[in-house]
């Protein structure tokens, strides 16, 4: 057998997930036990029954329509929700491209924390983003904020797992992520497609983030393997004709340029933590930036700090009330990453080796 059509077929070894339509239904009414819901019992019979038609004909994207020009094959039926997000894409692309705009930053607060919800309290990691904001401000540069806590406590905001269909295949992971809306497995409301913009638009990132069991969180940890789109991804979904695992593995061995969709712009990051980690997670998270190709703002925009080291969880906000030079490590970090912002746009930034193609794709 040929190399080429080993590669290209896909292993299939895991049991199958169907659920039975009694699994199915159970799970779809789990949604509705408030007894509220009791008035509308025969509505949700119906409302069931059309999921369960979606779900056992496996309808992820109802609503779609020709790709049309700029694509391979024009007449592919692309999913409106993809199209939709591609084209915020394009429009955030072309922002960053324009000459006379104003630079801007996006900040990520990527605490789960809020007073909102559970913890009753806001996190230091909000108050930070505040605190370097300003800087930004100062500076002139427009801010946008992208609150990661909105995970846990808005209703509908969602950022669903990666199904890392890059290690099949890098053309089978569409930029933007195609993966979801998925309506059939109920996987809807993803943030995703908002976001991506946030990220395009942005003369750099800034992000703030404690430790959580030696790790990233995990509404950060969702929005990063997201973004595995963004480093390698495929912009035309018809050259893969949708999520055909065979094709794509043929058109990676074809040739894959792997494009950075996200290379050039700068960023910052702020860990904190109280016991442990901090200076892993700032590492990981650095390195995971500079992996998409973003560039590091200078020795002063990264930092990893303890706040209240091993005292009570109870006063951390008023240990950070206290720490005034890690407040002055936040300002300064936003410094940096406002001067490198103006340096860049000024045509003065200089990153060795910029030109340099790795002898290693991704």
């Amino acid at each position: 057998m040929p190399r080429t059509i080993a590669a290209t077929k896909p292993r299939e070894v895991m049991p199958d997930v169907t659920l039975t339509k009694a699994v199915f239904l159970e799970r779809f009414y789990s949604q509705y036990i408030d007894p509220a819901f009791k008035s509308a019992s025969s509505e949700l019979g119906t409302i069931a029954e059309i999921a369960w038609d979606g779900y056992i004909n496996a309808r992820k994207s109802p609503l779609t329509r020709k790709a049309g020009k700029g694509y391979a094959d024009p007449d592919y039926e692309l999913s409106i929700d993809w199209i939709s997000s591609k084209q915020a894409i394009d429009k955030a692309q072309k922002g960053f491209e324009a000459k006379n705009r104003k630079p801007r930053v996006l900040l990520i607060n990527a605490s789960p924390r809020s007073e909102h919800t559970c913890p009753g309290e806001s996190s230091k990691s909000f108050r930070m983003t505040e605190i370097a904001e300003a800087v930004f401000k100062h500076a002139g540069i427009e801010t946008n904020l992208l609150d990661l806590s909105r995970l846990t406590s808005e209703y509908g905001r969602n950022i669903h797992p990666c199904k890392a269909c890059f290690s099949t295949a890098a053309p089978l992971c569409h930029w933007p992520c195609s993966c979801y809306p998925n309506y059939s497995l109920g996987q809807t409301q993803d943030w995703m497609n908002a976001i991506y913009p946030m990220w395009v638009e942005a003369d750099a990132v800034f992000i703030v983030s404690p430790v959580n069991w030696y790790q990233v969180t995990s509404p950060l940890k969702l929005m990063m393997d997201r973004l595995v789109c963004a480093d390698g991804g495929n912009p035309d979904p018809t050259l893969t004709e949708g999520k055909e695992a065979k094709k794509a593995k043929a058109v990676e061995l074809e040739g894959w340029d792997y494009p950075q969709h996200l290379a050039g712009r700068l960023f910052g990051v702020i860990v904190h933590g109280d016991v442990e980690g901090t200076e892993n997670v700032r590492r990981s998270v650095s390195d995971w930036l500079r992996f998409m190709g973003l560039e590091a703002a200078g020795k002063k925009a990264e930092v990893d700090r303890y706040i209240g080291y091993w005292k009570p969880y109870a006063t951390s906000h008023q240990e950070l009330d206290a720490d005034m030079a890690m407040q002055g490590e936040v300002k300064n970090a936003a410094q940096a990453v406002a001067d490198a912002i103006k340096a860049k746009r000024s045509g003065s930034w200089v990153a060795a080796g910029a030109e340099l193609k790795p002898p290693r794709q991704k």
